[in-house]
């Protein structure tokens, strides 16, 4: 018998999604961050528009909105819910360009998945769009920042250290 406070098994062990028909909807918002580590020469390229793929940020950024939307197609338990609201906007650093992603939406069903997919398909953007320039770049430091709405309430990390 699987233990019934594992949400996504069902009484005979088997995977389900969780039913959340019961839940009023509620306003959500998740904020998630990650960043790209690249040679500073890559930063400055990718700060001055000098990448010869294009728009590096412009195109990360569409990137993570579509994915934010598209999150139930990659992730098997995860509800579909209306997208109400996406950001995604980056900070450039002398070896890095960190990338936030932040979603919103009323519904039964928090958006942290979208946050961290957005959060983590605009990172992987950046590196097919730069990997011709700089090939030892990583892709690191994925965590969800904060999240609103839901029966728990708010919360916010304190730093990536305090998991």
């Amino acid at each position: 018998m699987a233990d019934r406070s594992l949400t996504h098994l069902d009484p005979l062990g088997g995977a389900r999604m969780v039913d959340v028909t019961p839940k009023e909807p509620s306003h959500r918002r998740a904020l998630a961050r990650c960043r790209v580590l690249m040679a500073p020469e890559t930063t400055a390229k990718v700060a001055s528009n000098a990448i010869t793929k294009g728009d590096v940020l412009g195109t990360a950024r569409i990137a993570g909105i579509q994915a934010a939307k598209r999150t139930p197609d990659l992730i098997p338990m995860c509800h579909p819910l209306l997208v109400g609201a996406c950001q995604v906007n980056f900070t450039i650093g002398d070896d890095y360009v960190e990338v936030e992603a932040q979603v919103e939406t009323v519904d039964r069903t928090g958006v942290e998945m979208e946050a961290l997919t957005a959060c983590s398909v605009a990172a992987l953007t950046i590196y097919d769009m730069c990997k011709s320039a700089d090939r030892s770049m990583v892709i690191g430091e994925l965590a969800l920042w904060e999240k609103t709405g839901g029966v728990r309430g708010p919360w916010r990390r304190r730093s990536l250290d305090e998991h």
